[in-house]
């Protein structure tokens, strides 16, 4: 059996997904957390950053923001 590379397509989606849980850790969510909150397209990505910029400990912004 000849093994073939696959290409994984990623859609743009995705893409902004992964970028948002990028960001989301950079700033100090943990990973389950920012993977969680990059896929809601409901929750403001900046809002999220500012909180804890501001101070706001990544589980209660969470909460706030759950």
């Amino acid at each position: 059996m000849d093994t073939a590379a696959y290409d994984i397509v990623e859609t743009e989606s995705e893409r902004v997904e992964r970028w948002r849980t990028a960001e989301l850790m950079r700033v100090g969510f943990a990973g389950d957390d920012a993977v969680a909150l990059a896929a809601r397209t409901d929750v403001d990505l900046h809002e999220a950053i500012e909180l804890v910029q501001r101070g706001c400990p990544t589980e209660l912004a969470v909460r706030i923001l759950g």
